[in-house]
């Protein structure tokens, strides 16, 4: 895959439609209870059915089973009118249950159109199906409005919300705090403002937090772990809306733009509502809701599976590094993974040294630490199959950003405009960089910067297949691939 140029992109060309604006610490929670919604009133419908019949006691037969596949498949496919999670979140009960009876009421319709077009109504036990046909809605709308409680009470939760602060004090960021305020399942808590005015000029509010200048806001990001930042500068001064994202290319938050839209190096970008509040999402992980949930599935899937194909070859790897040198088995390093946090990743013992302070050598080609069962290891890659473990329990994924040695994190990300930016998401066993040859060690500069802009290309295009695409091209590059070592 080819790289664009690290630099301004026509956001024309970046922007996508959002929806659903929420991205909380635990979305693949909330895309799991949000799926369930969907699903439940065809589950429910259904079973309702066959409990009905039970306590009637008519004999169930094929026409029973055809007329609650029927349903099943007439209760999921039912056109719902547009709504964001937002406007689900923030409405109130009385629309959403009589929502489900319009649904429930167009099912009816649907079953009777068919059984009196096949002549098979007479087949049915009309009072189980009329009990059935009252009983049925009911279920639903108290599961429905059960979920959404459940939705409201998990996005309500302060261990969930995300810190956000402002840069720059304007009408749209003061709107903007008051609507997030009000409403705790937008899972985003205020800590305050940053702005180059004081408070006399700006003319707020004693309860408005002004927590210092627009030069300390990477610095305060920083220190106190800062999850989501808005930018609410007006486009007249876009080369300091550049500086400032520049500067925060050292954090791992993500970064809203509003109200208005201008030419940035766009990651993930979408335009959202909140609360009736326009913001642009300038720099946010690729995943969110049902992203999340098919990201982790494929990757336990495919790591489990690898892992019993692998355990022989794994354990005979263990044993010939016990007898070849001596020093443990695994060796663990500290590592960054998502959003900054370090994490330990496992590797197959390749050297005499096990470095993990804060200098550590790049291995090269004729390093004279390896051992020549270690050698043979990094040639093919088998001293990273322990990783296996390290995505089954979550801090990786089988794709993404190779996580680098905390030393060399330190290093680069004094030097590289945009390094930290591929913490975004989890660093993975493979990714975007290694498989279009840029493995092994970085001599320079110029190198690490090439890599960083493969794995940003990567959270730009992410897809379900372009990850399956990477692992394909991995298993070839094992065998085929000179920078190994």
């Amino acid at each position: 895959m080819r790289v664009r140029p690290y630099g301004l992109w026509p956001w024309t060309k970046k922007l996508r439609q959002m929806s659903e604006p929420f991205i909380v610490k635990n979305s693949l929670t909330i895309a799991a209870i949000a799926g369930l919604q969907m699903i439940a009133p065809a589950i429910i419908a259904v079973a309702s059915l066959y409990v009905v019949l039970h306590l009637y006691g008519v004999s169930v037969d094929q026409n029973y089973h055809s007329m609650a596949a029927l349903v099943g498949l007439l209760a999921l496919l039912l056109p719902r009118p547009p709504r964001t999670l937002q406007s689900q979140l923030l409405s109130n009960s009385l629309p959403m249950a009589l929502g489900v009876m319009g649904r429930w009421m167009a099912l009816l319709c649907a079953l009777l159109a068919i059984g009196y077009a096949t002549k098979f109504s007479a087949h049915y036990s009309r009072r189980a199906v009329f009990t059935w046909a009252v009983l049925g809605p009911a279920l639903i709308v108290l599961t429905t409005l059960a979920l959404q409680e459940l939705m409201r009470r998990y996005l309500r939760d302060p261990s969930n919300a995300r810190k956000a602060v402002l840069a720059g004090c304007t009408e749209s960021s003061l709107a903007l705090v008051k609507r997030l305020r009000q409403s705790a399942e937008f899972g985003l808590t205020v800590a305050g403002f940053f702005d180059d005015r004081g408070r006399e000029r700006l003319n707020i509010d004693q309860d408005v937090q002004l927590l210092g200048k627009l030069s300390h806001l990477a610095a305060y990001a920083r220190a106190h772990k800062i999850d989501v930042i808005f930018i609410a500068l007006p486009v007249r001064e876009v080369a300091r809306v550049m500086e400032l994202i520049n500067e925060l290319r050292d954090t791992t938050a993500s970064i809203y733009y509003l109200p208005d839209i201008i030419v940035f190096d766009l990651i993930q970008a979408r335009s959202i509502s909140i609360g009736g509040i326009p913001a642009l999402s300038m720099c946010e992980t690729p995943f969110f809701g049902y992203r999340a949930i098919a990201k982790r599935t494929t990757d336990v899937l495919i790591s489990a599976a690898a892992l019993l194909l692998a355990a022989p070859l794994m354990i005979a790897v263990a044993l010939l590094v016990r007898l070849s040198s001596p020093g443990p088995i695994i060796f663990r390093q500290r590592r960054y993974g998502l959003n900054g946090e370090e994490i330990v990743v496992y590797k197959f013992r390749t050297m005499t040294v096990t470095d993990d302070g804060a200098t550590i050598v790049q291995a090269t080609k004729y390093d004279p630490r390896m051992t020549r069962i270690g050698r043979f290891l990094r040639r093919y890659s088998l001293d990273e199959l322990p990783q296996l473990i390290n995505v089954l329990e979550g801090p990786m994924s089988l794709v993404g950003p190779r996580p680098h040695a905390v030393a060399h994190n330190e290093h680069y990300r004094k030097l590289i405009s945009g390094y930290m930016v591929r913490h975004k998401v989890k660093p993975g066993i493979t990714g975007l960089a290694q498989v279009n040859g840029l493995r092994g060690e970085t001599k320079s500069i110029e190198q690490m910067e090439q890599r960083i802009r493969f794995d940003l290309e990567y959270l730009r295009t992410w897809s379900l297949r372009l990850d399956l695409e990477i692992l394909a091209k991995t298993v070839v590059c094992v065998f085929h691939d000179a920078k190994a070592f």
